[in-house]
């Protein structure tokens, strides 16, 4: 089942603590290279605004560099948020990327409009402008049909095939069903949940001219170690700024484990740190393998996007060199 099951991954360029964040967006594109070499069938990026843990804050902008260093591997966004933007101009970026490396370019939408009041603010947006996202994705892909009631073309995407992805926040998996898109849902830490949301989207579906069954990507983090405390340790950076954006109201860079393990926690803290270890696959290749194939068994899933971050980037990329082992996807 592994072997019949395409694995991508989603670098969300998180800052680490003493880099800059010029260097964690070099760090997506040279992870975006090295992935290409081991043959996973694609790279997305994430767009962050105001976070100061996250330097990706424009994924089109990303994208295209990702896209200009590398030569097979598809790219796209994981996603970019359409309630942020005017579908007109998220049409004309993907017609852009499209025309520059066609044939390699997805289109991943979501529904997320800032996580703060200011962020929101900033964007001249408000909670509100989500509830449309059913409508704005209609629009958008109607720029690339031609099929805009304003007179108006998106150039240069009209007539060009990005394919659309809808990432399933909330009601996401409703709206994919409906729009007959393929969905990309997770985390891995809520099962049940997760596969609600897959049960709903299946039952609903219904055929569009994007694409004519369901398909499913599930997204989650996956560490891979010679040790089980190995691959556990790749988990501690991002468990604790988690688990400091929860009680401190900000998202912070990503530290070194062993900092993390030497803090001096309130219970508050410690809560948070170990939910945010708990439920992830990570393990030996055996371990995870054998956690993969019971996953797969389970969602019916096509396809796995990968969303590990960790301050050791020469870790994380033997972790996905690991993973490459046991999925088959560098044969």
């Amino acid at each position: 089942m592994l072997a019949q099951t395409r694995f991508s991954v989603l670098d969300r360029s998180r800052t680490r603590d003493g880099h800059t964040n010029a260097e964690a967006l070099r760090d997506t594109v040279r992870l975006a290279r090295e992935l290409e070499d081991l043959g996973y069938h694609r790279i997305w990026v994430s767009e962050h605004h105001g976070v100061p843990g996250v330097a990706g804050s424009a994924p089109t902008v990303l994208a295209a560099a990702v896209a200009s260093a590398t030569r097979t591997i598809r790219v796209g966004t994981g996603g970019v948020m359409l309630p942020n933007h005017q579908p007109l101009v998220v049409a004309e970026q993907f017609g852009v990327l499209e025309s520059l490396f066609p044939g390699r370019i997805d289109m991943g939408l979501g529904r997320s409009v800032g996580f703060t009041d200011g962020v929101r603010k900033a964007l001249g947006r408000d909670k509100g402008d989500a509830e449309d996202f059913a409508a704005q994705i209609q629009e958008l892909l109607g720029w690339f049909r031609g099929t805009s009631p304003t007179g108006v073309h998106a150039r240069p995407a009209e007539g060009l095939t990005v394919p659309p992805f809808v990432l399933a926040m909330g009601e996401g998996a409703d709206i994919a069903a409906r729009a007959g898109l393929p969905m990309v849902i997770g985390d891995f830490r809520n099962r049940p949940k997760m596969q609600r949301g897959i049960d709903h989207y299946r039952a609903n579906f219904r055929p569009s001219p994007w694409a004519t069954e369901p398909h499913v990507v599930i997204s989650g983090t996956i560490a891979v170690a010679a040790t089980p405390e190995e691959a556990r340790r790749l988990l501690i950076p991002e468990a604790w700024s988690m688990a400091y954006s929860r009680t401190h109201g900000t998202f912070p860079p990503l530290p070194p484990a062993e900092r993390v393990e030497a803090l001096t926690m309130t219970a508050k803290e410690r809560a948070f740190h170990e939910q945010g270890l708990a439920g992830h696959i990570a393990g030996t290749e055996e371990q995870v393998a054998d956690e993969l194939e019971i996953l797969l068994k389970e969602t019916g899933a096509q396809e796995i996007l990968v969303t590990t971050s960790t301050y050791d980037r020469p870790s994380l990329l033997d972790s996905y060199r690991r993973l490459a082992g046991i999925t088959g996807v560098n044969e």
